[in-house]
Formats: structure tokens, C-alpha cells, sequence
């Protein structure tokens, strides 16, 4: 938890005001007991109505001062903790935002989800109790224990043997509350996890009839989280209870050993009065200690999680500003702008046995159409995912513009592709709005223009408020071909230097197929163009065809060439189409 609390160094001098203000607030509160005994002592048993007048007056004047510093404290340190879990929730997401599909493989969506909320929420709520007690029940404690000392030594023995069975008490209890506090956050994943999936999968859930087997799998989750949580506060509730019997009887011996030496004249009522408000100050400090143990370990267990994704560095290194400048400082490359070169490419995913790709070698030219076909599993979409770096390759390389793309930055690298995926995915906002995410600065023409190329126009024009017309999550509220064909249009409106299409026609009709791809022909003209496709007669009239079965190269060249020369091919054409179309 001490590293993510550096995250506090632009609120040193707020958290040490925080600081000041508390020992301020616990001075006040240690001073109280004592004008409380000089007012009985002086006041009340020597009847001197005007110092009890003129004391009580003081009293209420160290009573404003303690309230008015309880509340700044609590204002600042409430904006302290505020502004340090905006700032770690903003790392947090920029740092996520840097991780390679592999990094969210390994720890999960639904966790990252929950780390950054719930777990940042709870080392929040501790940063402002401990911000507080700090100072403050250390201070109550240590300065309680003086004052009573101060009042009557001899009766200061009571503590001796009440401290040590509260700390034991308070020890034992959080040793066996720990390891339920960590276990629960990992729960509250597998809560998360189940409960987006469900929701993000609702209309699967329905479609097979499984809405009860899902159901089953909330309850058994919710019921494993909430067992849990009933187990660690059964275990801590049991704490104040047992603190609270200490503390009275605590209070029993001081008033029974405080009573006998006040009848033998060693000890004065006043002080009486004040030892025995000092010893629940002290008792209180410790209380408050305890709610620490209660909420820290708990903080403890996020903050660690939290930091474990603050750690965990992206497989997938971008290159030092140096080099960046240096690569936009050297001479030009031989390749002409927008090749793609795969030379000898081999890449496996992370834990697998086999290689998804072997020995892939290939061109892609500037105004050529390069289509890559093959089964299902033969490595097409993992071609794709290694040109704009969501994984590096194992062996080999791939090249853009003649360079490595690893000796790319990632923005650069980037800036010049153009990627359609295989799932459309369409963000809430309006329809401009998910075009323009492709590019900010484009124009209302240049979205159009890129909305009609993707034969997104006729569509859009017709919805209630045109191209501001509303975009629910995920395009929910629009069929799959629409959503298909404004996430072309977002890669248009780009006009990058390479488009990558992946399996980007599998939801439109033929007809609007043929009409895009002709339509495309004329807006890509200078430009690389790859598609990654299933059927026969997207990729036919492509320049190459490169056709991959179980990760590897088993043909290429042109329709005609393939139909001569590839077997794999010629069972793919003959699965689709007739005899009369393939003739």
C-alpha cells in the first residue's frame, strides 16, 4: 500500500495540514478533562461560582477551536483522498490502455474492471482513516496515558493490566479476519465476471433457453462472496463487543480503586473524574485502531491487486523516443509507402504448444487488393492481429514501409492502418461520432463521404436524426451488416496508408458486397489493402490470393492461378459455389 501512497507527493502539504489540524483537534480533546477537574476541584468544592463561570467559558472556547479543526480536517482530508483515487484510477487506466492483448488474456477484463473501481474505492476510504487516526489515536493514547499518569500515578496501574488483553484481543481477532478480507476480492471478481458475461451475453442466454443456468451461476457466486463476507464480519463484529467488556470493566476498577483514594484523601474528585475520561480517551484510541485492522488489511489486499497491474509491464514494448525521432530522422526506405512484407513469420499464442503460423512470407503492394482465405483455425485473423502489433511475432519479421514494425512506435505504426475487425464493435454516441473515432478532425463531407463508400449512407439518412442519430453500447440498436458497414467507414474516413479487412463482409448480402468492394476499388487506389475473408467471391477479383491451411501457405497467385495449382483452394471454391459459377 506504502507504494501506491507516493501517488500522494502533490498533496504533501494537504495531507500534512490534514496532519496539524488532527493534533490540534487531539490536543483540544486531552485538555478537556483537566479544565473538567479544575472546575470541580477549584470550582464546584470550594463553591467559586465566578471560576466555574470563567473556566466553563474557556472549556466551550477549546471546544469551538476542536470542532471548527475537526471539520477542516474532515473537508481536506475527504479532497486529499478524493484527488489521489482520481489520480491512481487515471494511471491505472492509461497503464491498461498500454497492455498487449496478451496482458488482458492474462488478468481478465472483469478484474481489471474491478480493480480499478471497487479496489481504488477501498485504499480510498483508508488513505481518509488513516489521514485521520494516524495522528490522532496515537496521539489520544500516548497523550492520555501522560495526563493520567500526571493525575494519580498509582491508579495508572490499571492500564498495565487492561492494554495488553485489549491489544491481544484486537490481535487475535484481525489475524483470523486477514485472510477472509483477501480471499474476498477475488470473489468479487468471479462475481463480476459472471455478471458480465450474463449481460453481455444476454441474448445468447435467451436464445438457448439458459437463462436458469446462468441464474445458478450468479447465485453460486453471489452466495460463495456473500459466505464469505458474513464469516470475516462475523469475526469482526465480535471485536467491539469483547473491547467494549474490557473497556467497562476497565472503568469498574478505576472507579473502585479511584474511589478508595479519594476517601483516604490521595486523590481529588476533579481528578477522579478526569483519570476516568482519560482512560476511555485511551480505550477510544484503541477502538480506533481496531477499525483500522478491520479496513486496512482489507485495503491491503487491493492495494497489492492494484499494483500488480501497475507492474505488470506490456509484452509489447514501444520504442524510446530516440529511436522514434531517430526512425523519423533517417532517409526513406526503398518500399514504397504502404507495403507489407511478412518474411518467414512464426508466432504462437502465449501457453500453446503449437505455433498458430509457420515460416508466413508474403507481399502486399500499394494499389493491390491482398486477400488471405483458408479454413477455420488456419491463422487468418492471427495474420492480422501481427501487423498492427496486438502481438509481436516469435520468428521473423513484419514489415511497413520497409521497416520492422517493431522499430516502430506504436502510434506511428498505427496512424497508417486502417483495421476493420471481425466483430464490429460501435461505442455509444451518434453515428458521426463512431465514424470520427477513426478521425477526429474529419469534416461532416468526409464522414459522409466515407459513410457512402461503406454503403452506410442510405441507412443512416434514413434513421430519425441522420448522421446525429443515436448509437446504443456495442450498436445494439442496429443489425449486424449496419454495424459492419460503419465500422468500415470509421477505417475509411482514416485514409491510411494500409486497410486491413477482417472478415469485415461476412454479415452483408451479395449485393451489397459486390457494390462496396467496387466502391472500395476506386477509393483505395494508392493504397494496401488486405482482406481477410470466408467467402469465395469476396477475394476472387484480388490481385493475390494467399490461402492458409493449418498456419501455413499452401497457395497463392491469382483465382485463376489457385483453381489450377491449389487443392486446398479448390475445395473451398467448390464448397461454394456451383459449377456453373466457378466455370
Amino acid at each position: 500500500m506504502l507504494k501506491l501512497f507516493r501517488n500522494l507527493g502533490p498533496y504533501r502539504w494537504a495531507v500534512a495540514a490534514v496532519m496539524a489540524l488532527v493534533l490540534l483537534q487531539s490536543l483540544s480533546e486531552l485538555y478537556l478533562p483537566t479544565l473538567m477537574a479544575d472546575i470541580i476541584n477549584d470550582g464546584v468544592v470550594k463553591g467559586d461560582i465566578p471560576y466555574i463561570w470563567r473556566i466553563g467559558g474557556f472549556m466551550l472556547g477549546v471546544t469551538a477551536i476542536g470542532t471548527i479543526v475537526s471539520i477542516a480536517s474532515s473537508y481536506l482530508s475527504s479532497r486529499v483522498s478524493s484527488a489521489f483515487g482520481r489520480d491512481v484510477r487515471r494511471k491505472v487506466f492509461r497503464h491498461v490502455e498500454s497492455f498487449s492483448l496478451q496482458e488482458f488474456d492474462k488478468l481478465g477484463t472483469a478484474s481489471l474492471i474491478t480493480r480499478t473501481t471497487n479496489d481504488i474505492t477501498q485504499v480510498q476510504s483508508v488513505l481518509v482513516m488513516m489521514m485521520r487516526m494516524m495522528i490522532s489515536a496515537p496521539m489520544m493514547c500516548i497523550g492520555g496515558l501522560i495526563m493520567a499518569v500526571s493525575k494519580d500515578a498509582h491508579l495508572s496501574l490499571v492500564f498495565v493490566g487492561a492494554l495488553p488483553i485489549l491489544a491481544l484481543t484486537i490481535y487475535a481477532i484481525a489475524s483470523r479476519g486477514i485472510p477472509y478480507f483477501k480471499a474476498m476480492q477475488k470473489k468479487v471478481d468471479k462475481l463480476n465476471l459472471v455478471l458480465r458475461e450474463g449481460l453481455t451475453g444476454i441474448r445468447v442466454i435467451r436464445s438457448f433457453n439458459r437463462f436458469e443456468h446462468e441464474t445458478a451461476r450468479f447465485k453460486e457466486a453471489n452466495g460463495d462472496l456473500t459466505r464469505t463476507a458474513i464469516k470475516v464480519n462475523q469475526i469482526m463484529a465480535s471485536m467491539w463487543p469483547l473491547m467494549m467488556l474490557i473497556l467497562n470493566f476497565s472503568s469498574i476498577a478505576i472507579i473502585w480503586f479511584g474511589g478508595v483514594r479519594v476517601s483516604e484523601g490521595q486523590m481529588q474528585v476533579g481528578d477522579l473524574m478526569a483519570f476516568l475520561q482519560y482512560a476511555m480517551q485511551i480505550m477510544f484510541s484503541l477502538l480506533m485502531v481496531s477499525m483500522m485492522f478491520v479496513m486496512v488489511p482489507r485495503a491491503s489486499a487491493s492495494a497489492v491487486r492494484i499494483n500488480e497491474v501497475l507492474e505488470t509491464m506490456p509484452v509489447i514494448e514501444d520504442v524510446e523516443k530516440e529511436r522514434k525521432r531517430a526512425s523519423e530522422n533517417k532517409p526513406a526506405e526503398s518500399a514504397a509507402r504502404g507495403t507489407v512484407e511478412f518474411d518467414n513469420v512464426t508466432f504462437r499464442y502465449p501457453g500453446a504448444e503449437n505455433p498458430a503460423v509457420s515460416g508466413i512470407s508474403f507481399r502486399a503492394l500499394p494499389g493491390e487488393t491482398t486477400a488471405i482465405i483458408g479454413g477455420t483455425g488456419s491463422g487468418k485473423s492471427t495474420l492480422v492481429s501481427l501487423l498492427p502489433r496486438f502481438y509481436d511475432v516469435e520468428e521473423g519479421a513484419v514489415r511497413v514501409d520497409g521497416a520492422d514494425v517493431r522499430d516502430l512506435s506504436i502510434e506511428e505504426l498505427r496512424e497508417k492502418i486502417g483495421l476493420v475487425p471481425q466483430k464490429a464493435l460501435l461505442f455509444t454516441g451518434t453515428v458521426a461520432d463512431n465514424i470520427r473515432f477513426g478521425k477526429a478532425d474529419a469534416t461532416d463531407e468526409e464522414v459522409r463521404h466515407a459513410a457512402a463508400t461503406a454503403q452506410a449512407s442510405d441507412f443512416v439518412e434514413e434513421m430519425p436524426e441522420g448522421y446525429g442519430s443515436a448509437v446504443a453500447q456495442g450498436g445494439t440498436n442496429l443489425s449486424g451488416g449496419q454495424k459492419q458497414r460503419l465500422s468500415i467507414a470509421r477505417a475509411l474516413v482514416r485514409k491510411p496508408r494500409v486497410y486491413l479487412f477482417d472478415d469485415s463482409f461476412s454479415a452483408l448480402d451479395f449485393k451489397t458486397d459486390a457494390k462496396l468492394r467496387a466502391a472500395l476499388k476506386a477509393e483505395t487506389t494508392e493504397a494496401t489493402v488486405i482482406i481477410v475473408a470466408q467467402r469465395v467471391s469476396t477475394v476472387m477479383e484480388a490481385n493475390r490470393i494467399i490461402v492458409l491451411d493449418e498456419g501455413r501457405i499452401v497457395g497463392s497467385g491469382t483465382h485463376r492461378e489457385l483453381m489450377q495449382s491449389c487443392d486446398v483452394y479448390r475445395e473451398i471454391v467448390s464448397s461454394q459455389l456451383s459449377e456453373e459459377e466457378i466455370a
